[in-house]
């Protein structure tokens, strides 16, 4: 048999809410102890329809919320019930026996709105469904217990100042975590709390809007409006959020310029240049960004002349700058208007204009020191080529603005006339000629004439002075290059041959207007023919030239048309030679050949000289090396006396006559016969002298005392007839002068040496110290 499955739903305390039941019946057919046709019954499974649960209960023990039951349940104990699904076992708990439901702890419908359990009944012994399972959904009923948040506040805002009333500003948006479909938990409406009377928000839709009209930014900028949330549809007991909107006003051009005085005054010198700041104005805007920015103008035709006023790069100042040179001696003050004006306007805000303001301005001028002014900015003067020195040129004026009568004095500066073609006046300033001019190597003159004034040097002003020298016909005409030419001996009569240009390098007298004049007479070689364009043709006449080795110089006769008229002579070379048919040159005369290969006499010459010089470098390299070796041998060849002798051993003085042969160092050849007795030392004075010649009588003569004084050291025998060097390591023992050292002096005679080491004895080198203080002194009468 089968049973029938129910669900008891019951109220307990409001918390379980049961729904419609349908628990259709299943019969099968062939019952048991009923013979015949199987009788089939269809039945249908349950059917759950949802139920709630309220949330947020936190009672002190499980909550039933409802019971599960089957017809098959005798109430033997035999029937377990099961249930699975979400929350099954930790959310919700099934007594087995009883198929009591219970919710074990507080549900939040935020966290889950919802579970899906799974209910079935199987026999307790063996686990066997009793009946199929039956899916039901558990809906957690909504309370108020979320308040209305504002996920992007705080709000910023910006509307223009002035705006209208009802002027949108910004939409604020609450969010309630309530279920909407369930009451009014998350019915909001939005209230202001903080912004009255300047703003409103919209009940439902939380648009904030403007309130009040002329809201004005220079007054008030920034507004915090206070916009609150509240649900329940606004309700008493309703949970409310609420968030801020910081409203800027943005700025409209609604103020005009104003300056803040009437009148501005200035000065500047008189020397100030054009471009100089005078000062500064600026009207007051409490406008910001462009609507403040201004222009400014002058109204007067006085100012400006004088004056002109810009915008400086914030466009809030107005500039007011020198437009032209100024003179104090010619005006002392200037009196204008200044006007400021708005650059952008809007045109809604006309009714609050005119957007300018005006105001007057005085500037004073100053005196200064001034340098001389130049009656002209700059001098251009004339002057023909050829002139004789001291020529008038012409003159420069300067003069003291300040005082008219103080002199000048004037001067060129080296610089730029480096040449010093001209020289000035210093009290006129008339500039003449110091050297004649050819206007052929320069035609400009560019001089700066330096003016001072006499009382104050640091007072000086220049000016430029160009001076052009005229041209004058002193050049005659010439060829404007060499000419050298072939014609074929084959070349008709009549045959152009070259055209001849000529070159005047006056003004006056152009190339064009030169004249040519060839060879006159029936028995001319060639024919030149004026083209009357400063060129001529040279043509083969009616009788062909002969040939000959060498090429015709064909004079020819130039002249231009100049004041006075000037002649040249220029001469054209022409060879004649054979030709091909073709009119190339087969063969020629050497120099013509030569010419028509391209090499004319002129690279001729100068390949000559240059093998020439060539070769006088190689003559004049051999016999410097020759010269070189000469000397080279010659040097060999000399007496070995004269060589310095350099060796390591140490001498013993003048006793050693072991270590160094001195007599390697004496001339045999001019050594005089030895005499008998000990041999001579060379290198010390002999002890007998050859008596000294008187000085001549009358007065001392110089030169002729030095004659007399080497005429005797050329005939005194005892002088080596060479230099000797001779190094020693250390002085030796023995030598007959001694010691050079003055420790060793005798304090008695004054560290003079005494009669046992006569000075006369020391050699030629001490003569003179043995002439001061060798001599005896006569004794005491």
């Amino acid at each position: 048999m089968w049973g029938l499955v129910r669900l008891l739903l019951t109220w307990l305390g409001g918390w379980g809410c049961m729904g419609h039941l349908a628990a259709p019946a299943q019969a099968w057919a062939g019952s048991r102890g009923h013979p015949g046709p199987a009788l089939l019954r269809t039945r249908r499974s349950w059917v759950w329809n949802q139920f709630f649960v309220i949330e947020e209960y936190a009672g002190p023990e499980p909550v039933l919320i409802g019971k599960l039951h089957s017809d098959v349940d005798r109430g033997e104990g035999r029937t377990k019930y099961l249930l699975t699904g979400e929350g099954a076992g930790t959310v919700f708990v099934i007594d087995e026996a009883t198929g009591n439901i219970h919710v074990t702890k507080s549900l939040d419908r935020e966290e889950k709105a919802q579970y899906v359990l799974l209910a079935q009944a199987v026999d307790r012994a063996s686990n066997r469904p009793l009946e199929p399972p039956s899916e039901f959904i558990i809906k957690v009923q909504d309370i108020n217990d979320n308040p209305p948040i504002f996920p992007l506040g705080p709000y910023h805002a910006t509307v223009p100042e002035m705006s209208n009333v009802g002027t949108s500003v910004i939409q604020v948006t609450a969010h309630d975590a309530d279920d909407p479909s369930y009451g009014n938990s998350a019915k909001l409406v939005y209230t202001v709390l903080d912004g009255l009377p300047f703003f409103s928000v919209d009940p439902q839709t939380g648009v904030v809007r403007t309130a009040i009209p002329n809201m004005d930014r220079e007054t008030q900028e920034e507004f915090l409006v206070v916009i609150q949330a509240k649900d329940m549809g606004g309700h008493m007991g309703g949970l409310s959020g609420s968030t801020t909107v910081t409203v800027t006003l943005s700025d409209v051009n609604d103020n005009p310029p104003k300056f803040p005085q009437s009148l501005y005054q200035f000065s500047v010198v008189e020397t100030a240049g054009p471009g100089t700041l005078v000062g500064r104005l600026r009207a007051q805007d409490p406008d910001l960004g462009d609507n403040a920015l201004m222009a400014y103008s002058i109204l007067d035709g006085e100012g400006s002349e004088a004056f002109s006023i810009s915008t400086d790069s914030q466009g809030q100042d107005g500039l007011l700058t020198v437009r032209k040179p100024l003179d104090f001696e010619r005006r002392h003050s200037y009196s204008f208007r200044v006007e400021a004006t708005n650059t952008l306007i809007d045109p809604a805000y006309l009714r609050r204009g005119p957007f300018k303001d005006v105001a007057s301005v005085r500037v004073v001028v100053q005196d200064a020191p001034e340098p001389p002014a130049f009656t002209q900015a700059a001098y251009y003067l004339t002057v023909p080529e050829n002139k004789a020195p001291g020529t008038l040129v012409g003159q420069i004026s300067a003069a003291d603005l300040d005082s008219p009568a103080s002199p000048i004095r004037y001067s060129i500066l080296p610089h730029s006339d480096p040449e010093r073609c001209f020289s000035i006046q210093p009290e006129e300033g008339t500039i003449h000629t110091a050297a004649p001019l050819d206007r052929e190597a320069r035609v400009w003159h560019n001089l700066t004439v330096l003016a001072t004034e006499l009382d104050s040097s640091a007072q000086a002003s220049r000016v430029q002075v160009a001076i052009q020298t005229l041209d004058e016909n002193d050049n005659a005409p010439q060829l404007a290059e060499p000419y050298d030419t072939f014609v074929c001996d084959s070349a008709a009569p009549g045959q152009l041959i070259q055209v001849i240009r000529a070159l005047d390098r006056d003004e006056a007298g152009n190339s064009s207007h030169v004249s040519f004049q060839g060879p006159l007479g029936p028995d001319a070689n060639f024919t030149v023919r004026d083209n009357q364009d400063g060129s001529a043709n040279l043509l083969l006449p009616s009788r062909p030239a002969p040939p000959r080795q060498a090429p015709y110089l064909v004079p020819i006769e130039l002249w231009d048309w100049g004041q006075p008229a000037l002649r040249s002579t220029a001469t054209v070379t022409v060879s004649v030679c054979r030709c091909q048919p073709d009119g190339s040159v087969a063969s020629c005369w050497p120099e013509a050949h030569l010419s028509a290969a391209g090499l004319s006499t002129g690279a001729l010459l100068a390949i000559v000289t240059c093998v020439g010089a060539l070769l006088a470098l190689v003559v004049l390299f051999v016999a410097l090396r020759r010269q070189k070796q000469e000397a080279l041998m010659v040097l060999e060849e000399e007496d070995v006396r004269e060589n310095i002798i350099t060796y390591d051993d140490e001498g013993g003085g003048e006793e050693d006559t072991e270590a160094f042969d001195i007599t390697a160092l004496q001339n045999p050849d001019g050594a005089a016969p030895p005499a008998p007795g000990p041999p001579a030392r060379r290198d010390v004075l002999p002890r007998s002298r050859v008596p000294r010649q008187p000085r001549p009588p009358g007065p001392a003569d110089v030169a002729q005392l030095l004659a007399l004084r080497l005429r005797e050291a050329d005939e005194d025998p005892s002088v080596p007839p060479y230099d000797s060097v001779q190094v020693y390591g250390y002085e030796g023992r023995g030598s007959s002068c001694g010691s050079l050292s003055s420790l060793g002096s005798g304090s008695e005679a004054g560290g003079i040496p005494g009669p046992a080491e006569p000075l006369d004895d020391w050699g030629p080198l001490f003569r003179t110290l043995a002439e001061l203080y060798g001599a005896k002194e006569p004794p005491a009468p």
